[in-house]
């Protein structure tokens, strides 16, 4: 990438969980609240970057954001509504992982355009919902699943078993992760990176006029794609290493910090 100094940002992707809201308090700073009132206000656009379905973002919807990536990329839909990009992970794959977890153990999380469902309930898996503040999801009826429409899938094993799974039984699927209890895998070749593609085409925004933030292992294509990567001070090492920046941590002011460091505030 080239030099950072003075950049013209007129877009600005952000993360949601340990980016925009804090895991020990669940909310979002009301520095981050302000830095994104006065973003949108000198027009540029904010949009989010999530991992979570679209139908939880409750957290969040007091702020008003100009679109919004979803399911890692898989889904992306503008403000007013308008769903602009949607890919489903290869419907072998589905059948392959629900095949696998019905002779082996692993626990599994379907997510859908207007549901999530998973296939048990174990300490983990609520273990999980309750980290990121959201209801654990029905288990599925496993003799009535709709394979073909699944945007993205949570994997709940340890990142040593990924490359092996991966390679053997959801082949045409990417894995990412922000946590080593589970992996998000959505159809090969998405991330959060094709959705800032589409948003820079519909807004006519240059990738050289962007800026991201993240913490997570999902938000590593997202940060290499932009102008400016921003790690957060609580991302984790791997983020670190490919940013181009390392902020304050969600609690401490971290957006706000970054912003005003590179003059975009």
């Amino acid at each position: 990438m080239n030099s950072l100094e003075k950049p013209t940002i007129k877009a600005v992707f952000l993360d949601i969980d340990g980016t925009l809201i804090s895991f020990k308090t669940n909310k979002i700073p009301e520095s981050t609240q302000k830095a994104i009132t006065s973003l949108r206000e000198k027009g540029i656009k904010v949009i989010v970057a999530t991992g979570r379905s679209i139908n939880s973002l409750d957290h969040i919807k007091h702020i008003t954001f100009d679109g919004f990536i979803t399911f890692n990329g898989s889904y992306c839909i503008t403000t007013e509504g308008k769903v602009m990009y949607k890919t489903y992970i290869n419907a072998a794959d589905i059948k392959n992982l629900v095949s696998y977890a019905q002779n082996f153990p692993l626990s599994y999380s379907l997510m859908y355009e207007d549901k999530v469902e998973i296939n048990d309930a174990t300490p983990e898996v609520v273990g999980m919902y309750g980290h990121v503040n959201l209801p654990v999801p029905p288990i599925h009826d496993k003799e009535n699943i709709d394979t073909d429409h699944v945007l993205q899938a949570n994997i709940f094993m340890g990142p040593e078993d990924e490359k092996k799974f991966m390679q053997s039984i959801m082949p045409n699927s990417s894995a990412s992760r922000w946590t080593p209890l589970f992996a998000d895998v959505n159809h090969g070749g998405i991330s959060k990176s094709t959705g800032i593609k589409q948003f820079c085409d519909y807004f006519g925004i240059d990738i050289s006029q962007t800026m991201a933030f993240g913490d997570g292992g999902n938000d590593i294509e997202m940060l290499k794609f932009t102008r400016i990567g921003v790690a957060m001070g609580n991302a984790n090492a791997n983020v670190k290493e490919i940013a181009d920046y390392i902020t304050d941590d969600v609690d401490n002011h971290g957006i706000e910090s970054a912003l005003l460091h590179f003059g975009v505030l």
